[in-house]
C-alpha cells in the first residue's frame, strides 16, 4: 500500500549509505556482521540500505548529554 504523499526513495548501496550517515563504508561492512547497525536489504548477495530506516538508525542514536545512553 503505498503512501499518495511520501516521494519514493530508492535504496542505496554500501557506499551511498556511507555518504549519507557520514560513517564510512568499513564500519557500515562491521556492523552488519556484528549487529547495531542498520536494518538492510539483501537480494542476490548485494546489499542495499532504505534511507528512512538509515534516518530511523541515526535517530535511535540521539543523546541529549554524555551521560545519557542511546536507546
Amino acid at each position: 500500500m503505498d503512501t499518495p504523499n511520501k516521494a519514493h526513495r530508492p535504496p542505496v548501496d554500501v557506499k551511498g549509505a556511507a555518504v549519507y550517515t557520514g560513517f564510512g563504508e568499513g564500519y557500515l561492512n562491521k556492523l552488519r556482521c556484528t549487529g547495531g547497525g542498520p536494518v538492510y536489504i539483501k537480494r542476490n548477495g548485494t546489499i542495499r540500505y532504505d534511507l528512512d530506516d538509515l534516518d530511523a538508525w541515526l535517530s535511535a542514536g540521539k543523546v541529549r548529554s554524555t551521560s545519557e545512553v542511546a536507546a
